[in-house]
């Protein structure tokens, strides 16, 4: 069985102001303990699961996995080799913030089999980080940059967020020519929303802060498009650009609904068992070993999808990429056509110019991508 691997390292040096991921900058757990415990997991999930398994991918997300020592990255890279049969040429993404990485740093990653970066750079604009609470400049991404090419690493790619409050299409054009500039092989574009608990949210919610309009998102989203694709970077996802054989192999996982585990607190879970079954790890990293100490899998809000929830997912999902669903794929799975499911939803966006058909393709116009999610819930 192929399955694609997560490990959520949840340390900070300080939490953003836009994150509710599962993340702390105040744990009493050490990096040691914790990779301890994410390599105990791995032996425990791995004599539960029946039948040889191959991993493709192995992804370490955040959090801050660059706040880890280079020997307990590569801990976790032999347990996957070991107890999931890691791939010999499997793609091994580390999440980063530009603020963190040394030159000894990036050596170590590369020796312990990192091959892919994924660096948290969110603006090129000082003023912006700071409203952020980014704990790095500009001009340390641009360091991170120069290093990492140095260390060996070919693969690196950077997440930019656009749609600040008060953000002009100026300030954002700024940013994609930064990127271009700096050459990655892959980019990475997501508008800023406000979630519920987060500092910005309670700005929001005293009226200090006024979240930019949805049509001026949209703008964003368009000019990147449009810059992106003049400068070789090929879209292959709402959000994700690439350019020629740089997309990330992980990523695709997901919205394809192929298997993945995930390790580490609060990591999340998805196997192809029935229509599907979800579930997610003990989100505070103390409660997460207690667990594993009593040899237990720590194991929470395990949900066993429906029919109708795996259907839904299918469209919704695999329209995020820009080579669509193919719906001779869809009724072989649940037995029937797209349009039996949801009639009428897919000739109205046809005729609206919002989806377009090519064989057995279904994909979102040009657009349509900038406004997919309104598209979406037509699918739920």
């Amino acid at each position: 069985m192929q399955t694609f691997l997560y490990v959520h390292i949840p340390f900070c040096l300080r939490k953003c102001r836009y994150c509710d991921f599962n993340s702390v900058d105040d744990s009493h757990v050490t990096p040691a303990e914790y990779i301890d415990g994410v390599v105990k997991e791995m032996g425990l999930r791995a004599d539960r699961l029946a039948g040889h398994m191959s991993a493709p991918t192995l992804y370490f997300g955040g959090g801050t996995p660059s706040l880890l020592e280079p020997a307990l990255v590569a801990r976790v890279i032999d347990a996957a080799a070991r107890l999931f049969g890691l791939e010999p040429d499997a793609e091994i993404t580390l999440e980063a913030n530009p603020g963190t990485l040394t030159a000894e740093l990036l050596r170590g990653y590369r020796t312990a089999g990192v091959n892919r970066l994924s660096l948290g750079v969110q603006s090129f604009d000082d003023g912006q980080l700071q409203f952020l609470g980014r704990v790095h400049t500009a001009a340390q991404t641009r360091d991170a940059l120069a290093r990492a090419r140095s260390a060996g690493f070919a693969n690196i790619g950077i997440d930019l967020i656009h749609s600040l409050p008060g953000e002009s299409l100026a300030r954002w054009r700024s940013d994609l020519a930064a990127a271009v500039a700096l050459r990655p092989a892959h980019i990475s574009v997501y508008g800023l929303t406000i979630e519920e608990g987060t500092p910005l949210a309670a700005l929001e919610e005293a009226g200090k802060l006024e979240p930019l309009s949805g049509d001026a998102s949209a703008e964003m989203i368009r000019e990147a498009m449009e810059r992106l694709a003049g400068a070789g970077y090929g879209q292959y996802e709402i959000a994700n650009f690439a350019r020629p054989g740089c997309r990330s192999r992980h990523n695709q996982a997901y919205w394809r609904r192929a298997p993945y585990l995930g390790f580490g607190a609060g990591a999340h879970s998805f196997l192809r068992e029935g229509y599907g079954v979800r579930w997610c790890n003990a989100a505070d990293p103390s409660g997460y070993l207690a667990s594993l100490a009593g040899g237990s899998l720590p194991d929470d809000e395990r949900q066993a999808l429906s029919r109708e929830d795996a259907r839904a997912e299918f469209m919704f999902l695999g329209l995020r990429m820009c080579d669509g669903v193919d719906t001779d794929a869809f009724r072989a799975e649940f037995g029937e056509p797209v349009e039996m499911v949801w009639p009428g939803t897919v000739e109205l966006l046809v005729t609206a110019g919002l989806l377009e058909r090519k064989g057995s393709v279904l994909r979102l116009t040009p657009r349509a991508l900038p406004v997919a999610n309104q598209l979406f819930v037509r699918f739920l």
